[in-house]
């Protein structure tokens, strides 16, 4: 085990610091293969976005991912000291629940993006909007 979470260096190494010690611990080939998994996950819902027939399909897979994709990025430059701690947590990574839930809701929206994906929402009768 690395030396800076064991003598508690880093402040919530479970949350927000969880990446710093995913690098101390498996170091640049670890941090490279989650964020590749990471940069996998993106352009795959990004695809499921851009094949959706309705609008709102393309809008809501493409919020989803622009929210995951900005958790990472906050995460990232809050860990490398290039912005103020704030509190986000690396996604699917963290222990952190509401995070956690909230992707994961994201990613059922995404994934029924991608089986709806030939159908069109009409306003009118039997519509969502």
């Amino acid at each position: 085990l690395g030396s800076q979470s064991q003598l508690d260096f880093l402040p919530e190494k479970q949350t927000d610091f969880i990446f710093a010690t995913l690098a101390e611990e498996f170091g640049l080939v670890g941090c490279a293969s989650l964020l590749f998994l990471y940069a996998v996950t993106i352009i795959i819902a990004l695809r499921i976005a851009s094949i959706s027939h309705s609008h709102f399909g393309r809008l809501a897979a493409a919020g989803v991912t622009a929210t995951f994709a900005l958790y990472i990025l906050i995460n990232g430059a809050m860990v490398m000291g290039l912005a103020p701690v704030v509190g986000v947590p690396m996604p699917l990574l963290s222990k952190a629940g509401t995070v956690m839930t909230t992707v994961m809701i994201g990613f059922g929206l995404v994934q029924a993006v991608r089986v709806h994906r030939y159908e069109e929402v009409t306003s009118g009768k039997g519509a969502l909007l």
